[in-house]
Parts: C-alpha cells; sequence; structure tokens
C-alpha cells in the first residue's frame, strides 16, 4: 500500500513494492511501526506492506496476523483484504481465500487485476472452473499485458450449450 512522502514507512512500501531483500524490508517495516507519531492509515498500509514480505519470505502466518493488525485500524483497507486472500491461497485455504478476495474487490484496490486473478485461483482449486475462467478473464481485460491470465485461460475450452 503506497506511502507518500519519505521515511521509513515509505522505505518500507518500496521494499514492498519493488522485491527488496525481504529481511531487510520486513525490518524496515518493523521500524516503521515503531514510530509513535504514524498516522494511522499508514500505520495500516506499513502492516500490509511487512505482510506482502512476509509472504514473499514463505511465512504466511506472520502475514496473516500483520494483515488482521492492518485491518483492526483500519476495516476498509483493500489491500489488507486481498493481500490475506492471497496468503489463504497460499496456505491451502482457498474457500476462505474467496470471500476475502470478493470483499477487497467492492472496497476498490489499487490492482484489482491480482485479486481477480487470484480468486481465479482460488475458484478453480475448489472446482468452479466458470468463476475461475471469469475471474482470469476480468484480470487479463484489467492488465492486457499480464501473462499469467493468458497463460491459465489457455488452458480452458469454451464449450456453448445448445440451448446458449
Amino acid at each position: 500500500v503506497s506511502i507518500l512522502g519519505s521515511g521509513t514507512a515509505r522505505a518500507c512500501y518500496d521494499a514492498a513494492d519493488f522485491g527488496r531483500n525481504v529481511s531487510a524490508g520486513v525490518e524496515l517495516c518493523s521500524r516503521a511501526l515503531d514510530e509513535p507519531t504514524l498516522l494511522p492509515r499508514d500505520r495500516a498500509a506499513t502492516y500490509v506492506n511487512r505482510g506482502i514480505l512476509h509472504m514473499r519470505g514463505k511465512n504466511v502466518d506472520k502475514a496473516v496476523r500483520d494483515f488482521d493488525s492492518a485491518l483492526r485500524l483500519q476495516p476498509e483497507l483493500a489491500e489488507a483484504y486481498v493481500n490475506k486472500g492471497i496468503a489463504f491461497v497460499h496456505s491451502k485455504r482457498e474457500r476462505d481465500a474467496i470471500p476475502l478476495l470478493t470483499l477487497g474487490l467492492t472496497l476498490q484496490p489499487a490492482r484489482p487485476e491480482v485479486a481477480y486473478y487470484t480468486r481465479g485461483v482460488a475458484h478453480e482449486l475448489v472446482g468452479d472452473a466458470q468463476s475461475a475462467y471469469n475471474d482470469y478473464q476480468a484480470a487479463l481485460a484489467l492488465k492486457p499485458d499480464w501473462n499469467e491470465p493468458k497463460e491459465q485461460l489457455s488452458r480452458f475450452s469454451v464449450v456453448r450449450s445448445k440451448g446458449a
């Protein structure tokens, strides 16, 4: 989640957004969260950014705790729901991920294509091919140059029913 200005919270955002060293990024985020002057919105965003870094470091439990901390501070933060949904997909909790991703989408995240794509993965893993196809299509429509939705859609065959 983007943070304007400079400082440790901004460096945490940069680490999460630009894929810098995970442990160094987590340390930056933790230092930012220790700053008493951090505004509540920036504190929630910093929890999300640290959670993203925890996911990159394969520590899904810590990531989920950070997303929950962000949601306690800012219950309408779309990115916290979307990233918690992504974490649940990583931890094989696809059924739990779908409503989180759906709620995140209703709150208009900065990168809705990521939420659609991940929800498509979750739908597919629970056996809902039609919803998966629709979500991959939505992700591709939002970001036509993104290869992952194209690759997923290439595996589908659309069959028209006789009544259609």
